[in-house]
């Protein structure tokens, strides 16, 4: 077990969570297993899952393994557009958690508003319904714009705990987040590192890690902290998780944070995934 110390925030809900946390995606079978066990004995009690990914069941198993009591975690899962439907949804959180063998989620979230759709107000409510059976803890979405949010607090009075966005370095989503922030919203960060760009590569961020003497990936996690999100890094080898774990022990300066700013793009989304129209089941 690894010694780092990670601060703690805590939802609107009271309940604490980690400031960052570990993403699974595409970590399936034995081998990711063996990396979600190794990322919770390296420190990380975040940890980040999907229906759609596949890996509720490797996600469970890499849990039991890394033989740490359950009630440190906070374990996490999402609902998948095809299944917004109140029935279908309810369903698909007892399947979430038959696949990991757990008996609770801590924390269970709409994957996309899916807005073509129509659904996620109904969504929403069986999120609250699960809450209500003690099937999941804390309820929150994912790439929810201000528009889905203000609709979904309208219509059932209920706020979400947190909102999962793409943020990074080339889209900030200041606006999101301000929005977030004012309905205190912890807003979580998927991709942090610019998955499939050129993030990782930019000379503004190697010139501040090269000063600091530390890597990219850590300055551009410290980046997300220092902007009030959660990043949810994903890495399979152990250094690296150790790497993006250690970022709480130095600072970036205004004029780091400056330069980082000059990275955004009026529309930085890696894929496109735009959720005012994209759609993902």
């Amino acid at each position: 077990m690894t010694s780092v110390t990670v601060p703690s925030l805590t939802l609107n809900d009271g309940v604490a969570i980690p400031a960052i946390g570990f993403g699974t995606y595409k970590l399936n079978g034995a081998e990711g297993v063996e990396a979600i066990a190794a990322a919770i004995r390296n420190g990380y009690r975040l940890l980040d899952s999907a229906f759609n990914y596949e890996n509720e069941g490797c996600l469970g198993a890499g849990i039991r393994a890394a033989g740490v009591p359950r009630e440190t975690l906070r374990v996490t899962s999402k609902l998948p557009g095809r299944h917004h439907r109140f029935a279908e949804a309810i369903a698909t959180i007892e399947e979430s958690l038959y696949r990991a063998q757990l008996d609770y989620y801590d924390i269970y979230l709409i994957h996309w508003p899916n807005p073509a759709q129509g659904l996620y107000v109904e969504a929403w409510q069986a999120l609250i319904e699960a809450r209500k059976r003690g099937l999941v803890r804390s309820i929150g979405v994912c790439n929810f714009l201000p528009a889905h949010l203000e609709r979904i607090m309208r219509e059932t009075g209920t706020v979400p705990a947190i909102n999962q966005v793409e943020l990074h370095p080339y889209f900030p989503q200041a606006e999101q987040y301000a929005f977030d922030k004012a309905h205190g919203i912890v807003t979580e960060s998927w991709s942090p590192l610019g998955r499939a760009n050129q993030l990782l590569q930019e000379p503004v961020i190697k010139a501040i890690a090269d000063r600091l003497g530390r890597s990219l990936a850590q300055v551009i996690l410290r980046w997300h902290v220092q902007v009030g999100a959660v990043p949810l890094p994903k890495a399979a080898g152990s250094a690296r998780q150790i790497e993006n774990l250690s970022i709480f022990d130095f600072e970036l300066s205004p004029a780091d944070m400056a330069s980082i700013a000059t990275l955004a793009r009026p529309d930085g989304r890696t894929f496109d995934q735009d959720p005012a129209r994209y759609e993902e089941f």
